[in-house]
């Protein structure tokens, strides 16, 4: 009895919040410590993965590094994969991963996988076709815990109905995606990512949104009180061999 409810509780989180017609992501975290690997992920996930990944029918595939990653310990390479069926995500997807390394010499301390489905009022990824180039670019992963699925399920309405994603749009913060997280080590929680021409571009819209009269007025309304226990915040650059 108690497996046949987590098969069905399992079956209810991938479907419940996943609108009609929208695509699921899957964004892949690889820990790692230092210059070597570094060095053997980025081979392998330029020359091995991503061509893998474009035969059957990625097309376009964002790989990021944290701007802080220099003077972290744990440093990241971040890998964002889209695709409308949710089969296609669900698979390992880790060709050639495991013939490298070994015990002595191992290519990453740790990788996570995250499974996102989009919100409905951004049920498609849109990738930045400005005419920013991709090295000056600037990247804006966040995420938003909240202590209840209750109080989670009012901060996805504060985007969707409430209108916090028509607001983003009207300030020109250019987003990638705005997701439910389906699995991940920190539920309940929803992840979104901007992208800016720059640093003081990314500041200046965030000064903007905090003096917007439309903001003021949501983040004071008593039903939206209290829907978010935590905020993190990573800011990134692509990649020489990411799509975008």
């Amino acid at each position: 009895m108690k497996k046949r409810f987590t098969l069905i509780l399992c079956v209810f989180t991938l479907f419940a919040f996943a609108a009609p017609n929208n695509e699921y992501y899957k964004l892949i975290v690889y820990h790692y410590a230092d210059s070597r690997q570094e060095k053997q992920l980025d081979e392998f996930l330029s020359s091995v993965y991503l061509p893998q990944l474009h035969k059957t029918g990625f097309t376009k595939i964002g790989v990021f590094k944290p701007i802080a990653n220099d003077t972290a310990k744990d440093k990241k390479i971040l890998v964002l994969l889209n695709h409308e069926k949710l089969e296609k995500l669900s698979q390992p997807l880790q060709w050639g991963l495991s013939e490298l390394g070994s015990y002595a010499q191992p290519i990453y301390t740790r990788y996570e996988q995250i499974l996102l489905s989009a919100f409905k009022d951004m049920p498609k990824m849109k990738v930045p076709s400005d005419a920013v180039s991709k090295n000056e670019r600037v990247f804006e992963l966040r995420s938003y815990e909240s202590p209840t699925e209750s109080a989670y399920r009012n901060k996805v309405h504060m985007f969707n109905e409430g209108g916090e994603i028509k607001l983003f749009d009207q300030l020109g913060f250019n987003a990638v995606f705005y997701a439910d997280v389906l699995y991940g080590s920190t539920m309940p929680n929803l992840m979104y990512m901007t992208s800016f021409s720059s640093i003081e571009s990314r500041n200046e819209h965030w000064k903007q949104f905090g003096e917007s009269a439309t903001w003021k007025k949501l983040s004071s309304m008593d039903f939206y009180k209290n829907n978010m226990s935590a905020l993190h915040s990573y800011l990134l650059k692509s990649t020489a061999y990411s799509d975008y």
